[in-house]
């Protein structure tokens, strides 16, 4: 399916902006992206496009990505001469020398089977690549740099906690190599900070939960991903676990407007959760949304050794939105909602 060729998507786009308070702001600026043909980092671009095109926004656009053709096959349809591709991969020396107004970072290993086949890599790109980009934004006159962090920074959470806020804790096991990722996290959100207090680099972080929608990337296998992807296969959606964690979830088109919200509003080196207090929901609750939005059946199997080295230690993943909504954001999507729309798109309004 041709994103660009729904019309359910490009209305998406446009009620993603304007739930972005001054997103006027971003005119006649340079954005660069890192991670750009993933799911986040994508559909912001796409937001950023759109807002050229029927806002006359004139935001030169940077694509980065390790795949020149990746990033072409992304966009392809939508590019209207604004978005710049770059071939980078963030981890290594950068071989582009231009000035650019923000960056937002979103590059790097964000689903299970990378953290388990991958897990030097996955801390790597947190920390080096973080390095390399605030270095590029320092040198290159960046007025700020969004670094995307991730939920998973509060680990094992307290239970009896309703949600956690931004000055939370958590608990990770750092023996473990599946905290390759919520480790390379924290580390790179230390360094963002540090990057402000030590050189003056305006960094803030946004902290995004379970995050889906219908541009997900085809190497993707987070839970969430995978159930879309079998009953557009015609499956029946196959469980290896209970699915009793409880999550936030949260539809793109939401992640992409409080991402910008954070990148225009948020303060200087504070951290703000991605969530929509009206999208919680258990593992198994969500996939049983997209089974009866698609008329397929939810089965429970016993894991395999794969399902049972990428499962998450995590019992409780709910984030509290209130210092995101505090500066103007709204949710907009419940779980339904976004379920339906993410199918919609995939199958131009088959289901």
């Amino acid at each position: 399916m041709n994103l660009y060729e729904s019309e359910l998507y490009k209305q998406d786009l446009r009620d993603s902006l304007k739930a972005v308070p001054c997103v006027e702001e971003l005119k006649n600026s340079s954005v660069m992206i890192t991670g750009a043909a993933g799911l986040i980092g994508s559909y912001i671009a796409d937001m950023l496009l759109t807002f050229n095109r029927e806002s006359c926004g004139n935001v030169k656009i940077y694509a980065l990505g390790r795949s020149l053709e990746r990033l072409e096959k992304r966009f392809e349809k939508g590019n209207d001469g604004s978005l710049v591709y770059v071939r980078q991969d963030v981890n290594q020396p950068f071989l582009c020398d231009f000035p650019v107004d923000y960056i937002i970072h979103g590059a790097g290993n964000a689903y299970p089977a990378a953290f388990n086949n991958d897990p030097v890599g996955t801390v790597m790109s947190n920390v080096a690549g973080t390095k390399n980009i605030l270095d590029y934004g320092r040198t290159h006159g960046a007025k700020r740099v969004l670094y995307v962090s991730s939920g998973e920074v509060y680990g094992q959470g307290d239970i009896s906690l309703e949600s956690f806020r931004e000055d939370y804790g958590g608990y990770v096991d750092s023996t473990q190599p599946r905290s390759c990722y919520p480790n390379g996290k924290r580390t790179a959100e230390t360094l963002c900070v540090s990057y402000t207090k030590q050189y003056g680099l305006d960094t803030v972080i946004a902290r995004p939960c379970h995050t889906y929608g219908p541009n997900a990337t085809s190497a993707d296998n987070r839970a969430n991903v995978q159930f879309v992807n079998n009953v557009l296969n015609g499956e029946d959606i196959v469980m290896k676990s209970p699915g009793s964690q409880m999550r936030s979830y949260c539809y793109i088109g939401d992640c992409g407007s409080a991402m910008l919200t954070v990148l225009l509003k948020g303060k200087s080196c504070e951290a703000y959760n991605i969530a929509n207090p009206e999208a919680r929901i258990t593992i198994a609750g969500f996939a049983g949304e997209v089974a009866e939005a698609s008329g397929r059946k939810l089965v429970f199997e016993n894991p395999d050794a794969v399902a049972l080295a990428e499962r998450t230690p995590i019992a409780k993943q709910v984030l509290n939105s209130e210092k995101l909504e505090g500066l103007g954001w709204q949710g907009s999507y419940t779980v339904k909602e976004g379920v339906d729309h993410t199918l919609k798109i995939l199958t131009d309004g088959k289901i």
